[in-house]
């Protein structure tokens, strides 16, 4: 298998030896599979990863777009997994949610 074009990593807040802490893995339930659904639907070649803490609890859940090394906040809505997932099919990130 062929290594994809981008890799998105989705903060799930744990942490070493530790319980999950922050809110990214409280608001992402149900959003990895809408993700996956989303990149086969446009046909992209993406692969999805879950992460431990990504250390943005404050501006969370946090998305990251590799190896273009876009990081976006407060991604806890089928909108804003539609806005990530257009950027990455047009080249224009969605700029309401980059993390700056």
């Amino acid at each position: 298998m062929a290594l994809p074009e981008r890799l998105i990593l989705v903060c799930q807040s744990f942490r070493v030896g530790k319980e999950p802490k922050g809110i990214c893995h409280k608001q992402t339930d149900g959003l990895l599979q809408y993700i996956e659904e989303g990149i086969l639907d446009r046909g992209l070649d993406v692969q999805v990863a879950t992460t431990g803490c990504l250390k943005q609890c404050e501006k969370g859940p946090v998305l990251v777009v590799q190896p273009d090394n876009l990081w976006f906040k407060g991604v806890n809505s089928e909108e804003a997994v539609d806005a990530i997932l257009d950027g990455i099919e047009s080249g224009e990130p969605a700029a309401q949610y980059l993390l700056s």
